[in-house]
């Protein structure tokens, strides 16, 4: 009997290898992340204490962070940030975002954010 071809291109099978990430423990899992993502990013960890919406700025958030300091922002959350705000908020409150951004700058910047459980 004869052997069934594979449908899938082998550019297409090394693309989708490309992109994918597997590691025996979270911690190896966040480190190759960042690693992917660049050497100057780092994983920051935090908790949702107040979650609202203001008629004059918009959406707004306030976030204690593990490593100390809280952030506050009012406006300027897109609305991709706003649903896993959402759901971090409704479930553990904890989030974690991946930043390059300077000491000062990483409480704001919601490019890669996760909702923690």
């Amino acid at each position: 009997m004869a052997k069934a071809k594979s449908k899938t291109s082998k550019s297409a099978r090394k693309i989708n290898k490309g992109k994918q990430i597997q590691r025996p423990d979270s911690q190896a899992l966040q480190a190759a992340q960042a690693e992917r993502a660049g050497l100057n990013f780092e994983w920051h960890y935090g908790r949702i204490t107040r979650l609202g919406f203001y008629e004059p700025g918009g959406r707004a958030i306030s976030i204690i962070w593990e490593e100390g300091g809280v952030t506050s922002q009012q406006g300027g959350i897109s609305d991709e940030a706003w649903e896993i705000f959402k759901l971090a908020f409704r479930t553990t409150g904890r989030i974690a975002i991946l930043s390059d951004e300077p000491k000062d700058q990483w409480g704001y910047d919601y490019r890669f954010l996760e909702a923690m459980a």
